[in-house]
């Protein structure tokens, strides 16, 4: 059984950290080497940095498989029109088993209930396995996007969007 469940407390803030620790080696390593993940977790996906996203307005779900943490994401409603998928990280175990599509139905229905008309994302340009699925999805790549997120290091990636109307 698979549920979704908003974090709004420490515990589940926790669980969304461990979970990045665990996951984003995984995928990122081999796509921009150790260093840049490690900065990427402390700058994004640390106590601090998850607490103030939060504070901003970004709603944190996690996402549990047989009472079990298999994931987790984030969305940022609102700017011009649009629900900012900002995250979406599942387990090994977890993937091609439909989560993603869970992830995204559960995120479309934020959308529409606040009347937003797309959903937009960035994915490293190498990530071509999440490029794929995001395609299969509906969304479509708007631009390059290269942008400096301090200590020398870039994401360098593509802006996607899905429109809902």
């Amino acid at each position: 059984m698979m549920v979704i469940e908003p974090v709004t407390n420490e515990f589940l803030i926790s669980e969304v950290i461990d979970l990045a620790e665990a996951i984003w080696p995984e995928v990122y390593i081999p796509l921009i080497g150790r260093p840049q993940v490690d900065y990427m977790l402390r700058k994004f996906q640390s106590r601090p940095a998850v607490r103030e996203q939060i504070r901003e307005g970004y709603l944190y779900f996690l996402l549990r498989s047989n009472d079990k943490p298999a994931g987790y994401f984030a969305v940022l409603p609102g700017k011009d029109g649009e629900l900012l998928l900002s995250k979406i990280y599942l387990k090994p175990e977890a993937r091609r088993r439909k989560f993603g599509k869970t992830i995204m139905d559960f995120s479309e229905k934020i959308a529409r209930d606040r009347g937003l008309r797309r959903i937009t994302l960035t994915v490293n340009k190498n990530n071509t396995n999440a490029i794929r699925a995001y395609r299969k999805m509906g969304f479509e790549i708007l631009e390059p996007l290269i942008r400096e997120i301090g200590e020398g290091f870039v994401m360098d990636d593509y802006r996607m969007e899905k429109d809902l109307r």
